[in-house]
């Protein structure tokens, strides 16, 4: 086949799988990343960080493979309503998964927000007892 007769609708075929199997293999990346790493933190970072250019490669799959205008927006709504909460969501988890001490501390390689926290504790005048 010559470069001649390749035609639009095939390279566009082309990225959308492309775009469809690796935003298909971070989400499963980040699955497996939920079952296999030990504790709160790094499976919240296995699930968010790849999740979400996972779910942006997929978006734009769906946009390339329809070929309308009107599904853009929609997807970039979409993509924007994920960007704005999945950080946010991941965030809460984590603090209250640091509050509750559910975490592995030998495995963080700082912990940053201990004296932060012991400081706001012994301003406040009580402990981490009475929590």
């Amino acid at each position: 086949m010559s470069p001649e007769t390749i035609s639009a609708d095939a390279v566009i075929d082309t990225v959308s799988a492309v775009f469809m199997v690796v935003g298909a293999l971070m989400s499963l990346g980040a699955a497996i990343g939920l079952l296999r790493f030990p504790d709160l933190m790094s499976r919240m970072h296995a699930a968010t960080k790849p999740q979400v250019l996972g779910l942006f490669l997929l978006l734009c799959a769906v946009g390339l493979q329809l070929r309308t205008w009107w599904v853009w927006p929609v997807l970039v709504v979409a993509w924007i309503f994920q960007l704005l909460t999945v950080p946010v969501s991941a965030h809460m988890v984590g603090r209250a998964g640091y509050r509750t001490k559910h975490l592995h501390p030998e495995l963080l390689s700082a912990d940053e927000l201990e004296a932060v926290v012991q400081q706001a504790a012994g301003k406040r005048g009580f402990t981490d007892d009475d929590e």
